[in-house]
């Protein structure tokens, strides 16, 4: 996604958008390691005494609940020494998270390893808390628009790269190589202004943001409590796209029989290609009109996974995960519309970290429900439940848009 509209430096805005390139540069290579390893723990336990990686289900959703545990204590400390701060400390910490998980030898080592990785990193609502403290309106949704860009190149990339150094690294040792990004980023990061507009200021202006939230509400849309409905269709949306991702390749092989890794591994991660040539241009779309955008976006997640139960052709596959990836990108992108709507007036180390939480909580969710149906369904049995999340999601944000007018 382009931020050509961001300019090199004008009033009111705290970052260039060669900056705002650089953060989420920062971003992507410190995602490297946590996104690009997990795929491998089936790989990585048995070295460390778990011969059938009987563990790595739970250590795979390890990160993910101390990182939700921890955001939010670390975002009110960034709204009060500062973003920068913390998002140095979100770098460092996953530097000496990968470092301990490359070197551990023993289950219980590297298991602490992953709890430090999830508890000190939270590298997303930290990135996501300096361009709120920097970013204002239009700059900062498209910032997090491309953040999210970030993200998903790299758990299209990553995957890909730990298996092609595999026959000469053992994963598990590849963190220890991991932990260099993550390093390099804070180095990168150190040259970086504070934001410039300081949590001081945001609750400075919280009473006078609050005295005109009825008109702002009129105009945007947004509704009284939007914070809470924003963090309802957090969990709803990443509930919903992340029930389909552990037992896919499983679907894939089982209805493709012929259809090799490759072609798995293509599928899988062919939502997050739409939304890397997509997001620009349906941010542009959507800026005026984010619930409309939103409710259509859980339309094509409901469709997309609904899709995957009758599909048995590589054809098929490729048409419904298009539609899922076309969701995902509406989605994301009105979320983050949302959300940089919700910053205006807020501290925003908190509200990013609590967001991060509800996140996290999502993905949680999605991991042990996908769990529990496909043990008593088969593998397309996830699938069916995000379609009906992602339907009762959609309908919510047609009557609260309706609500508003």
């Amino acid at each position: 996604m382009s931020l050509d509209t961001l300019p090199r430096r004008a009033p009111g805005v705290a970052l260039d958008r060669g900056q705002v390139h650089a953060i989420a540069a920062c971003y992507f290579v410190a995602s490297f390691a946590a996104l690009g390893l997990p795929p491998y723990l089936s790989e990585i336990l048995p070295g460390l005494g778990d011969r059938d990686g009987h563990w790595a289900g739970l250590l795979y959703i390890a990160p993910t609940v101390f990182t939700a545990l921890g955001a939010p204590l670390w975002g009110r400390l960034a709204d009060r020494f500062g973003q920068k701060r913390l998002l140095l400390r979100a770098q460092l910490g996953l530097t000496v998270s990968f470092l301990l998980a490359g070197a551990a030898d023993s289950l219980p080592a590297f298991t602490c390893a992953l709890v430090l990785q999830g508890f000190l990193g939270g590298t997303f609502s930290a990135t996501n808390g300096y361009l709120a403290a920097a970013l204002d309106g239009t700059h900062l949704s498209k910032a997090l628009t491309l953040m999210q860009g970030s993200a998903r190149a790299a758990l299209v990339a990553a995957p890909i790269l730990v298996g092609a150094l595999s026959p000469w690294i053992d994963p598990h040792r590849q963190y220890l190589v991991m932990a260099v990004l993550p390093l390099t980023a804070a180095v990168l990061l150190g040259f970086l202004p504070e934001p410039a507009r300081r949590a001081a200021a945001a609750t400075a202006t919280a009473t006078a943001t609050a005295s005109r939230a009825g008109v702002r509400a009129e105009r945007s849309g947004d509704p009284p409590g939007s914070l809470k409905l924003l963090y309802t269709f957090e969990f709803a949306f990443v509930f919903a796209t992340v029930i389909s991702f552990p037992y896919l390749i499983t679907l894939v092989h089982e209805r493709l029989p012929g259809a090799g890794a490759a072609v798995a591994g293509i599928l899988f991660a062919l939502p997050h290609l739409v939304y890397l040539v997509a997001a620009g241009r349906v941010h542009a779309a959507v800026q005026a009109r984010p619930r409309t955008g939103l409710a259509l976006g859980f339309a094509l997640v409901a469709l997309g996974l609904a899709g995957h139960a009758p599909a048995h052709s590589l054809p098929a596959f490729v048409l419904t995960r298009a539609a899922l990836g076309l969701g995902m990108t509406l989605g994301l992108v009105c979320l983050a519309v949302l959300a940089a709507e919700a910053a205006r007036g807020r501290a925003p180390g908190r509200m990013f970290g609590t967001r991060e939480t509800v996140s996290k909580c999502g993905a949680v969710a999605a991991g042990l429900a996908a769990a529990l149906v496909n043990s008593s369904g088969g593998p397309a049995a996830p699938v069916v439940t995000g379609t009906v999340a992602a339907l009762a999601a959609a309908l919510l944000a047609l009557l609260t848009r309706r609500s508003t007018r």
